[in-house]
Parts: C-alpha cells; sequence; structure tokens
C-alpha cells in the first residue's frame, strides 16, 4: 500500500511506541495515589503535559489531555455555552469545521442557542471582516479552525484574535491538523482554547490535549473526581498521554524541515505537467498546509480513480451512494461547481512518504 492519507490518520512512530513501552508493565500506578507507584505515574503524566506545552508555547498548567479533538471541541464549545449563558447565547463559527465543531453547534442551536455559520471565499478562507460584523452583544464563543481538512487552507487565526481580544469574546481554534505541520503559538495567534489530535501528529488514536489559557474556567464536559485540576475527570491515562507528549517533542523536532513541502511542491508540478489544465487546484495556493494538496481531475471522478488506482490509500472529495455523486459540504461551500468538485481527490504526505512512491502513484494517474 502507498499512504497518501495523512490528513485522515498517521502511523504510530516507532519512537512513540518505544517510549510508552516501560508504561504497559513496569510503571502503572495511578497519578493520583500517594505512593511510590503513584508518583511515578504522575512524573509522567506531567513530563507529557510539559512536551505538549512546549510545542504550542504555553503552560503546562494550561494543558488538559483528552480522549482526542472531538472531545477538546465539544468541551469548549459546550462547556462555555453553559459558563457563559449568562453573557449570551452567540457562537460564531465557520461553515467548514469539522463535524467535531458543527455537531456540537447544531446540537447548541437545538436548545436555544444562536450559532453564525460563516461562509468561505473560492479558497476556503473566512473573511476577517465578517467574524467582526457578525460579533454581536450576546456573542459569548467564536471557533475557527486553524487549517482546513481536506484543502489544508490555513484560516488568518491570528488577526481573527486580536478582534476577539477587542470584544472580549472567548476565541477557540481546531487545531487538529495544523499541530505538528506548521509553528503553533497560542500566544501570538491570541487564542483562548486550542485544541490538538494525537492521531494527526504520529501518536496513538484515542488521546488529545485542550490548551485552555490561564484564567478561563469553563463547565467540565466530564465531571467525577479532581483530575487535571478539576477541568477533565477521569484517571489519567498514562500510556496514551506518554505517547502524545513524545509525539509533541518530535514534531517540536521536525517542525522546520522543509522535505515533505518539498515532496508536495514536486508531485504538484508534476501533475501539473501531466494534466496541464485539466486539473485544479483547490483552496489557498501558497496560505496552507506543507502536505496536503486537493486536485480535481477534471471530466473524472474522484471516487472511480481512487478505485482505479487500487493500492494507494487517498481522500476523495466525493461520495458515491447508490450510484449517484454527492460533493464534499467544503467545496460546496467553496463555491466550486459540481462538475469540478466531483472529481476532486486530496493527496496528504508525512513523514513516510518517498519520492518513489510518488513517481509509482504519478505513473498510474498518467494511465488514467
Amino acid at each position: 500500500m502507498i499512504y497518501m492519507d495523512y490528513n485522515a490518520t498517521t502511523p504510530i512512530d516507532k519512537r512513540v511506541a518505544d517510549a510508552v513501552q516501560p508504561y504497559l508493565y513496569q510503571v502503572f500506578g495511578n497519578p493520583s495515589s500517594n505512593h511510590e507507584a503513584g508518583r511515578l505515574a504522575k512524573e509522567a503524566v506531567e513530563k507529557a503535559r510539559e512536551q505538549v506545552a512546549l510545542l504550542l508555547n504555553s503552560s503546562p498548567k494550561e494543558i488538559i489531555f483528552t480522549s482526542g479533538g472531538s472531545e477538546s471541541n465539544n468541551t469548549v464549545i459546550k462547556g462555555t455555552a453553559y459558563s457563559y449563558k449568562n453573557k449570551g447565547n452567540h457562537i460564531i463559527t465557520s461553515q467548514i469545521e469539522h463535524p467535531a465543531v458543527l455537531a456540537p453547534c447544531r446540537f447548541l442551536e437545538s436548545n436555544g442557542y444562536e450559532v453564525t455559520y460563516l461562509p468561505v471565499d473560492e479558497y476556503g478562507m473566512v473573511s476577517v471582516r465578517d467574524v467582526e460584523n457578525a460579533i454581536t452583544g450576546k456573542t459569548i464563543l467564536i471557533t475557527i479552525m486553524h487549517s482546513n481538512n481536506e484543502t489544508g487552507t490555513i484560516q488568518p487565526i491570528e488577526e481573527i484574535g486580536r478582534i476577539t481580544r477587542e470584544h472580549n469574546v472567548l476565541f477557540h481554534t481546531d487545531a487538529s491538523q495544523s499541530v505538528g505541520k506548521v509553528p503553533i503559538d497560542v500566544n501570538k495567534l491570541n487564542l483562548d482554547f486550542l485544541t490538538v489530535a494525537g492521531h494527526k501528529l504520529y501518536a496513538p488514536k484515542g488521546v488529545g490535549a485542550l490548551y485552555m489559557r490561564s484564567g478561563i474556567n469553563i463547565e467540565p464536559l466530564i465531571h467525577g473526581a479532581g483530575h487535571q485540576a478539576e477541568r477533565r475527570a477521569g484517571t489519567e491515562n498514562i500510556v496514551l498521554n506518554v505517547a502524545l507528549g513524545k509525539a509533541c517533542e518530535l514534531a517540536k523536532e521536525a517542525i522546520d524541515s522543509s522535505t515533505i513541502e518539498e515532496l508536495t511542491q514536486y508531485f504538484y508540478n508534476k501533475l501539473s505537467e501531466i494534466f496541464g489544465d485539466k486539473i485544479k487546484l483547490n483552496g489557498h495556493p501558497a496560505i496552507k498546509l506543507p502536505n496536503t494538496l486537493n486536485i480535481s481531475f477534471l471530466g473524472l471522478n474522484g471516487y472511480e480513480i481512487i478505485e482505479k488506482l487500487g493500492d494507494a490509500a487517498l481522500s476523495t472529495g466525493s461520495a458515491c451512494h447508490s450510484g449517484s455523486v454527492s460533493i464534499s459540504p467544503v467545496l460546496d461551500a467553496m463555491g466550486i461547481p459540481f462538475e469540478i468538485a466531483r472529481g476532486a481527490v486530496r493527496f496528504s504526505f508525512g513523514r513516510y512518504t518517498t519520492k518513489e512512491e510518488l513517481d509509482a502513484v504519478l505513473y498510474k494517474l498518467q494511465q488514467l
């Protein structure tokens, strides 16, 4: 199999797997226990918290371990809605968010909250002016993803963050796709909350983190004992937390590497040579993740392309159900015509992608 679907999930880095081995058998205590076994477990969890914090340029005290991106997003959105309901009931988001943001927003709408879903331009980018114009006296939270999982377009988070500070509105970004791929500084971005998903940066599935700025207190999603400063109940999962910490440490070491970006550009240049004006890049050509290409093959069906490629693992911007084709809501929100969107294929590369794999897929694409 040639794996080109790193935005869907990443393989576990062997160095991450090696790091957790002692915590499968030797160090197994409850981090809340007041004895040697508990102390060793606690030290492991807190070291992992520091590793996550270093990647985001935050304080370790601002990091909450969760089960993944969906839990982190739900914690922010529902927790803010409950805790600030006396201030207002209005939330601002975008039309291209991940379902882990859109679904809790729709849930809140069914419970009396008002949600504004901002449009995006032809590159899939939210307008800073639209964000500011949407703010009302009842706005309590703005949640805009850092980068889009389908197109790779990076949103103007820093500028939006400045506006939220001016209007005293809490600001969250789902950075699941960005963490580990591009530098993230929660202070520079003017954030109150940020979501991390472990399986997007070579850690196992089932672990994530939430950055919550010091001084902010919202109702926790999970109630119980006073774990993690009473912000997320449940005995800490030492193994998964250590894995995420190690993954973040490795990501920080490799964040300035241009290898993946060079491979991505090489692949796009070759596609352009082969197909010319028979392909279209979806998303921003420059302000985007270094590993992501969303390409429409004009006159073709993305679903059928993937089937014909056989052993190449890719994602498509359309889906085939009982013979009918539906296009991605993200591409639809960007105003991409159906005939172009139906031919969209997402190529997302990663740590183990090789030039030989790219050439193999290019050769197959030439046979379409």
